[in-house]
């Protein structure tokens, strides 16, 4: 195949595998964190991993080094440390050219019940890592951003210029992130780029953790016969993106070469709109498909939670457009991707 025939992803991971750059990434034994390292180490890249197992996992790391060979394991480097820590911080910043920021209090319902924690996670964890950075010369500060700062505002789909007021603490820290990073390009000229993730799903998704969680919990709730919680009616829609479209985007953020794609947001998704009616039907429909015993769950509804919003779609035109953002995989073909793992892990 000619090199212009190579999509952008693809040309960028080549240009990886001949020039190995230094990379860290923190809340590595998270479930975005976890896969990001694993397709790094797949490219023969130099990774440190920062997390505190606060929500990460060990069996998350486990996993990720029966996925790659011995040699590329060893090109991995675990620190465990605090982003709220500022010597942490900036030891692992330590000659690092690139970083990939995930860390963070995920969860919306527990931002409103923890404000404080979530502002020392989410805020003044951030901006110790932008200082880390900043100090370190790190080259390019890629960093995961929300969906959540669209808040109230009801325009479909969301555009990068058009957010409403925050409905949660969680909402309100993202939209500080981005904030800051603005500030710290504009003072510091380091280079950042902010990924505004819409429902991220797929393997290593811890049933009560923070992105997206609907997904792995209603699958272990159907593979038990247990009831299936909708808050709402079910006609509340998301933009489910599979974890492989969102390691495509950090990849390709922190490797462009497009000035005007720096010290920008992104949203990252697929761009396209799921009701929770339809997704338990696909769940349903793809478990059944290989366990027709599958005992029924019962449906329940429970009100809308506070903080969430009802319909959620992207328009990811910006992000194709700078940087080259292309989405591999559907909401369909990620279920199918991940629906071996969610029976075996989570049955």
């Amino acid at each position: 195949m000619a090199q212009n025939d190579l999509s952008a992803y693809e040309r960028v991971k080549a240009a990886l595998r001949a020039e190995p750059k230094t990379w860290l990434v923190t809340g590595a034994a998270g479930f975005i964190g976890s896969h990001l390292v694993e397709h790094l180490l797949a490219l023969d890249q130099r990774v440190i991993g920062l997390d505190d197992f606060s929500t990460g996992h060990q069996r998350s790391l486990d996993e990720v080094k029966a996925l790659v060979t011995p040699a590329q394991w060893a090109r991995f480097q675990f620190r465990r440390g605090d982003i709220c820590d500022e010597q942490c911080c900036r030891e692992a910043c330590r000659e690092v050219e690139l970083v990939l920021h995930q860390a963070a209090m995920g969860s919306v319902p527990r931002s409103i019940a923890e404000p404080l924690a979530a502002h020392r996670i989410n805020v003044t964890g951030f901006v110790n890592m932008l200082t880390a950075a900043k100090d370190a010369g790190v080259r390019r500060f890629v960093f995961a951003s929300s969906s959540a700062v669209y808040g109230d505002n009801p325009d479909l789909p969301k555009t990068e210029e058009r957010i409403g007021n925050a409905l949660s603490p969680y909402a309100a820290t993202k939209l500080a992130n981005e904030i800051y990073a603005a500030a710290f390009s504009r003072c510091y000229g380091l280079e950042c780029v902010g990924l505004r993730y819409f429902n991220v799903f797929g393997p290593r998704q811890d049933p009560e953790g923070a992105y997206a969680a609907v997904i792995p919990k209603w699958i272990s709730a159907l593979l038990h016969g247990a009831p299936v919680q909708i808050n709402g009616d079910g006609s509340t829609s998301r933009d489910f993106c599979y974890v492989e479209n969102v390691v495509q985007a950090n990849l390709l953020a922190a490797t462009t070469r497009d000035s005007a794609a720096l010290n920008q947001v992104f949203n990252i998704a697929v761009g396209e709109r799921t009701t929770l009616k339809e997704l338990l039907g696909e769940l349903q429909a793809s478990l059944r498909a290989v366990i027709p015993e599958l005992p029924a769950s019962p449906v329940h509804h429970a009100d809308f939670r506070p903080g969430d919003i009802l319909h959620s779609l992207a328009d990811i035109s910006k992000a194709r457009r700078r940087l080259a953002f292309a989405p591999t995989h559907s909401v369909a073909q990620g279920l199918a991707r991940s629906m071996d793992w969610y029976r075996r892990n989570l049955s």
